[in-house]
């Protein structure tokens, strides 16, 4: 009798994300070239990349619930596959660059300052 040797007992068994993607006919987004340091450039989330600064942030349920809906949208309507971290930093992004370009206009500002 043998014993399996110790490669065919720690081989990897699960799917990598690009063969679920190619299963699921469903594309992971690629980052967003860099603008090289044109300040006139728009403001660009970092995308799937290692980050190495960290926040906590506590949402309600519902703010989750919703999250994880918007994530699911973009995968079945869209074929994108995100995870709930780089909608937080599309949204940043987003935010951000409104906010730069509007000042006291910007819908955070107006959203923050509503009663």
């Amino acid at each position: 009798m043998s014993l399996p040797a110790a490669d065919d007992l720690f081989r990897p068994t699960d799917p990598t994300t690009e063969e679920l993607a190619e299963e699921a006919h469903v594309r992971v987004v690629p980052d967003a070239p860099d603008a090289d340091g044109d300040p006139g450039a728009r403001r660009r989330p970092s995308g799937r990349v290692r980050h190495d600064e960290k926040i906590t942030v506590y949402v309600s349920a519902d703010e989750l619930l919703d999250l994880e809906h918007a994530r699911l949208a973009l995968r079945r309507d869209h074929g994108l596959a995100v995870d709930r971290g780089r909608i937080v930093r599309e949204a940043v992004a987003m935010v951000l660059a409104d906010l730069e370009e509007n000042g006291l206009d910007s819908m955070l500002v107006q959203r923050l300052t509503e009663r």
